[in-house]
């Protein structure tokens, strides 16, 4: 069944780094929520045909300068100004993921904020200000939850373990059309008991409070997945690429309760070598 913990439970002290990951959020926030359905909102289209705004680009520019003021040596990948590499810490940043939604109007967005230590994701934030709601988690600290004026909540993923009786979001047919696996959605589809699209770090999140069991989907960067991937685990949940293997950097996602991983591999890879006859 879904589950999330009462919120009575109490969250770990935090650490620096995710003291500073609040920041962060509260910074790109305080920039994103104004230009959030904006009447002179500015929308360019980059070379790979995806749209970026103005809120993306300050949002980017404000959090990769409070970093650099902060942790002058920890390096930087972020999706409009791109990399800066430094040691083995690295903050990796999404500053408006939706970008579609938000130039929409659509309230399904969030700047996504992690911290890579020695190439694993160790913090991550997930900052949702037009759904009055934030998550986050550090490594061995549990995930959490918050919405806007209530206590903090530890999220646990569901205890699903049955295809039949789970909740799929696949995030876009295109996507897994393009990718070859259209054949295998169908399968997949056809084996769970209910499928959608919620989309974006949203189904992610859905994810980790047991409201969704699997999430998977494929032409997404680092900076799409890094901040999910510890929120998805400290939940109780598996998170790899679309083939299992533990990584955030393959180009795609599969993001489950745990309990259903094998089993939705199991039926891609079928109805793969199925399509290929």
């Amino acid at each position: 069944m879904p589950h999330t913990d009462s919120p009575a439970v109490a969250q770990p002290p935090a650490s620096a780094d995710l003291e500073l990951a609040w920041e962060l959020a509260d910074l790109a926030d305080s920039i994103s929520l104004p230009r959030f359905r904006a009447a002179d909102l500015a929308i360019d289209t980059k070379p790979d045909r995806t749209f970026v705004t103005d809120a993306d680009t300050a949002v980017e520019r404000a959090i990769r300068q409070h970093i650099a003021q902060e942790r002058p040596d920890d390096g930087f990948f972020g999706e409009e100004s791109g990399r800066d590499e430094r040691g083995d810490r690295r903050w990796i940043i999404d500053p408006i993921d939706g970008t579609s939604n938000f130039l929409r109007g659509v309230p399904n967005w969030a700047t996504l904020i992690a911290l890579e230590v020695a190439g694993e994701p160790a913090v991550g934030v997930v900052s949702a200000p037009a759904f009055g709601a934030r998550w986050w988690a550090e490594l061995g600290s549990g995930a959490w939850g918050q919405q806007q004026g209530e206590s903090p909540r530890r999220l646990r993923v569901s205890g699903i373990d049955n295809l039949a009786h789970a909740s799929l979001s696949f995030q876009s047919i295109e996507q897994w059309d393009l990718a070859g696996y259209l054949q295998p959605l169908i399968a997949l589809s056809r084996e769970v008991w209910r499928d959608r699209a919620y989309g974006d770090m949203w189904s992610y999140m859905l994810l980790a409070e047991g409201l969704v069991d699997i999430v998977a989907e494929f032409d997404v960067k680092p900076y799409d997945l890094a901040a999910l991937v510890p929120i998805v685990r400290e939940a109780g949940g598996r998170f790899t690429d679309i083939a299992g293997a533990e990584s955030a950097w393959n180009g795609s996602s599969l993001a489950t309760n745990g309990a259903l991983h094998d089993a939705v591999i199991r039926t891609i890879e079928t109805a793969r070598k199925e399509d290929a006859r």
